[in-house]
């Protein structure tokens, strides 16, 4: 694995949500990240599980200075204004861990409306080698592929992130793999 320090500076544009309402009607306002939202107005946030031809599920550990510090997750984050929840989870791939996969590539498996965002989950199918990802320095410490099984025990031990909308996909996630991978193997 590489790490990789952003030498770009955010740019203010960077900086803005898009806003929606609780039907996902978009609002034609944008927020700046950091600030609290307003009730009744949502951004999206979208999770990416990249999972290999072995079934093994790629999860990162958070950098220690970040909320959850060093905790394990999959790749994610809010999408940004004037993108797509797709186009947002191809960035997030791109700029975290360095996997630049197409929108082909990218499978909706769940979307939930929480307190103040939606959340898109997808799943990836990547052939990626631990030493070719390109870890994004102030966000990223470690990766590593783990089985289902693992990671259901490291969720249990509390060494996920604990955003309980993992437990209303995680059968989604099995049920991948059960049809795309275990299948094949």
């Amino acid at each position: 694995m590489k790490f990789v320090e952003k030498s770009w500076k955010v740019d203010e544009i960077m900086e803005l949500w898009d806003l929606y309402d609780e039907n996902r009607a978009k609002l034609n306002k944008t927020h700046v990240i950091g600030i609290p939202i307003s009730e009744g107005e949502y951004h999206i946030v979208v999770d990416i599980w990249t999972i290999n031809s072995k079934g093994e599920i790629l999860i990162t550990q958070r950098h220690q200075e970040k909320t959850f510090g060093l905790l394990w997750e999959c790749t994610g984050g809010s999408v940004i204004c004037g993108e797509s929840s797709k186009v947002g989870a191809l960035r997030e791939l791109s700029e975290e861990v360095g996997i630049n996969a197409s929108n082909e590539q990218l499978l909706l498996i769940h979307t939930i409306r929480l307190k103040d965002r939606f959340v898109d989950t997808y799943i990836t199918r990547q052939d990626v080698v631990l030493d070719d990802l390109e870890l994004q320095a102030e966000e990223v410490v470690d990766a590593k592929f783990i089985s289902f099984e693992e990671l259901n025990i490291m969720w249990k031990n509390g060494l996920i992130v604990p955003r309980h909308r993992y437990e209303l996909y995680q059968d989604d996630i099995i049920n991948y793999i059960k049809k795309n991978i275990d299948s094949k193997l």
